[in-house]
């Protein structure tokens, strides 16, 4: 099975999250990850979707959300030819003798502490998600009190903007 990363700019409007994730639900498509939210013009979004599927079922999605009339721009994000990264959240349960080990593991993979309380501490990472896969994986010897993910986003790179100045 491959995965598919899709960049979606759509109109601004009510429902058309609904609309756009309707049209996976309907047709029996998983969605793995969606982000979405405003771009610097107010009048669209961006969505970020990241799928999975055999080549003519990931060819099918990508044709079919294009045709929807909230769609204004559709790009499939290539590794190589786009930066895409996903958020985490991770509260870790440290006493005195294993707080100094989360630090250093934070540390290494250049992550911020943004909450410290007696018994946890709560971490930020941003990255791909091999490196946020790494992370977690080197915290399994700690308990992990709560971890939230927020899903891939991206853009291509370079100059190859999606609608640049089309809708000002």
């Amino acid at each position: 099975m491959k995965k598919m990363v899709l960049s979606i700019l759509v109109k601004n409007t009510s429902g058309v999250l609904s609309r756009i994730s309707g049209l996976f639900a309907r047709r029996g498509y998983n969605i793995d990850s969606l982000t979405v939210s405003e771009t610097e013009n107010i009048k669209f979004s961006r969505m970020t979707i990241v799928v999975s599927g055999e080549d003519e079922v990931l060819e099918q999605i990508r044709k079919q959300v294009s045709k929807l009339v909230e769609v204004e721009e559709l790009t499939v994000l290539k590794d190589g030819e786009s930066v895409c990264r996903e958020l985490i959240l991770c509260k870790v349960a440290v006493g005195a003798e294993s707080r100094q080990q989360v630090i250093a593991i934070a540390d290494i993979f250049r992550a911020k502490i943004v909450d410290v309380s007696t018994d946890s501490l709560m971490i930020e990472l941003t990255g791909n998600q091999a490196k946020l896969d790494a992370f977690v994986g080197l915290l399994e010897g700690f308990e992990i009190k709560e971890l939230v993910r927020t899903g891939i986003t991206g853009l291509t790179r370079g100059r190859a903007d999606m609608l640049a100045g089309e809708f000002d």
